[in-house]
Parts: structure tokens; sequence; C-alpha cells
């Protein structure tokens, strides 16, 4: 079984906490990481901006990531959310086994 890491960043604490909370009630996540305070520079519609913001570190099974991105997207505010998914090469093989329990 295959396993990622999804980065996704929300303009705040509060959306990141429902979308988190929908993530791993659904199922389609079994943790998810929320640190604040991070900042952002980014180029949005010809221009530069800088905008602080929230990470969601998502550990999820690689076969849910189509189902995770699209309810992502019918919660998440941004237009285009980031939206990045990693493969795990490596993982502790309890932890691994306990994400595919908690998953779908």
């Amino acid at each position: 079984m295959d396993y990622m890491v999804i980065f996704i960043t929300a303009p705040n604490e509060e959306e990141a906490i429902k979308i988190a909370k929908t993530l791993v009630e659904e199922k389609l996540a079994g943790c998810v990481n929320i640190i604040k305070n991070i900042r952002s520079i980014y180029s949005w519609q010809d221009k530069i901006e800088d905008e602080p913001e929230v990470l969601m570190i998502v550990k999820t099974r690689s076969e849910l990531f189509e189902e995770l991105e699209k309810r992502v997207k019918s919660l998440h505010s941004y237009t285009v959310p980031e939206i990045i998914g990693l493969k795990i090469k490596k993982g502790s093989e309890s932890y691994l086994n306990w994400l595919s329990e908690v998953t779908k």
C-alpha cells in the first residue's frame, strides 16, 4: 500500500480546523497537523502577495488523493487552494499500519 503526506494551506486556523476535522471524520486522512503563523509570498493575478497562512500536513493513503482533493476544494475558501501530495518512501511500520486502519 502507498501512503502520502499532503500539504494544504489555509487563510486561518478556523478554516484549517474545519477542513482537518472533515478529512479525519470522513476517513480521508488519518491525521492532520496544523501549523500556525506561516508567511506565504506568492504570485497571484500578476501581483506579488505576502500573506499570513496556516499549513496543514495531512497523512493518508495515496489512493485517497483524488477524493481528498475534491473534498478540500469543496470546503476551501481559495479559488486555487494549495494541495500538494508527496509519497512516503519509508515510515514506521506500526504508524503506516495504523494509517491503513483509520482511513477508508
